[in-house]
């Protein structure tokens, strides 16, 4: 069965070159992995990086967007499939549906709050998929601060460093992912 990644990025033109080559080549891997990237339908930022990158290199792209977003003239017109939802909520409920795995690249509140989304998913046993947060140039490393943070102060079990990887780079997201048992956890509750 062909895997559908799921990928959470921004949608910011204004992020350095170093996110966008991670975008690239996290696209280009998707594709030659023969995987079907799903994603936030847009066409800007490192969404619409990856999804020129996935498509070019032969991959297919499902893109998900909102209604009101799709009206702003940001919606990916060249992609296999164009789901247009008329929330965020729905939009996401979709892309969950449909994922086979989770990988967040550096984004803002948006990217954040997907991530935190299937975490909380994953914790509470709703699904049992693999979650990946690529680390690139070291953007994630205050938010692996807090988490240990978190756990230190008993806001979570420490088993839960279990429920997603940090991946150094694309490449290792991958290994990850291809590596991956699904594990149950513990009630969430001390």
């Amino acid at each position: 069965m062909q895997k559908k990644i799921c990928v959470f990025s921004s949608s910011s033109d204004a992020v350095a070159p170093i996110f966008f080559e991670a975008a690239f080549e996290l696209g280009t891997l998707i594709a030659k992995r023969g995987y079907t990237l799903i994603y936030g339908g847009s066409n800007v930022g490192l969404m619409g990086a990856i999804a020129r990158s996935a498509h070019t290199n032969g991959g297919k792209v499902v893109g998900v967007i909102p209604k009101s977003m799709q009206e702003r003239g940001i919606a990916h017109k060249d992609l296999d499939e164009l789901i247009v939802t008329n929330s965020l909520h729905e939009r996401k409920a979709i892309m969950e549906e449909r994922a086979d795995a989770f990988i967040g690249l550096p984004g803002g509140f948006g990217t954040l709050e997907e991530m935190f989304e299937v975490l909380t998913l994953k914790q509470l046993n709703f699904h049992d998929k693999p979650v990946v947060f690529i680390n690139t140039n070291g953007f994630y490393n205050h938010l692996i601060d807090l988490f240990d943070c978190i756990y230190k102060e008993r806001f979570a079990k420490s088993d839960y460093r279990k429920l997603y990887f940090i991946a150094p780079d694309t490449k290792s997201s991958f290994s990850y992912i291809e590596a991956y048992q699904p594990i149950k956890f513990p009630n969430k509750w001390f």
